[in-house]
């Protein structure tokens, strides 16, 4: 099946807060760990969702990327964001570098189209209120959201960033996308300390629709 990507002629602010307790910027590196065209609502597909490897992910300038195994269960520690979110039936792989940046897919599938509709609604909801929800819970760091736009990739895919900043100076900038194939539904995110201004979107909008299109 081809894919043809739409990118968002421009980015939409969504909100900005002060926001995030300082254990949110953890999470925001992606917890690392020491060592389309048409929608496909006929159903979720045959076998086990397929996930990510390595070299599918954003290039990073100084250091391959490394890969835990696909583990059964919600990720410890929750990711950013959406964590809450995910049930007990997620399945997620881990991804990291040798310097500050992580990454993360989690992959839920659901009973039905409509549940995976819901969801995937859910999380986009999750994702555009981040930094006010942050804002909420502490006032030692500035929140802001971005809303990229939407591909258009199986069931289709949103793709949003956050970026954080603490009162002491710390920057984390996060990317974050829901995709969604029949009853599928993944969520990939993507950390490292920095800014709008040193987020690939261009490079991780290709690994969204990459992890969409290859679930089944």
């Amino acid at each position: 099946m081809s894919t043809r990507i739409r990118r968002a002629g421009r980015p939409r602010r969504l909100h900005t807060a002060l926001a995030a307790p300082v254990a949110v910027l953890a999470l925001a590196l992606g917890a690392v760990p020491a060592s389309a065209a048409a929608d496909s609502d006929s159903g979720s597909g045959s076998g086990t969702p397929r996930f990510l490897e390595p070299g599918e992910l954003p290039a990073h300038p100084s250091s391959d990327w490394y890969a835990g195994e696909v583990t059964a269960g919600q990720p410890d520690p929750l990711p950013f964001c959406v964590g809450e979110a995910l049930p007990s039936t997620t399945s997620h792989r881990r991804f990291w570098t040798e310097y500050d940046t992580g990454a993360l897919q989690a992959t839920v599938v659901e009973r039905s189209v409509q549940r995976a509709q819901d969801f995937a609604a859910l999380l986009r909801k999750d994702l555009a209120g981040c930094a006010r929800k942050a804002e909420a819970e502490n006032p030692d760091v500035t929140a802001r959201s971005m809303y990229y736009g939407r591909l258009n990739v199986e069931g289709g895919a949103d793709v949003f960033g956050v970026h954080t900043e603490t009162s002491w100076g710390a920057s984390d900038v996060n990317l974050f996308s829901v995709g969604r194939d029949g009853s599928t539904v993944t969520v990939v995110q993507w950390g490292q300390m920095g800014t709008f201004d040193d987020a690939p979107v261009t490079a991780f909008e290709a690994t969204t629709a990459t992890a969409v299109k290859k679930l089944y």
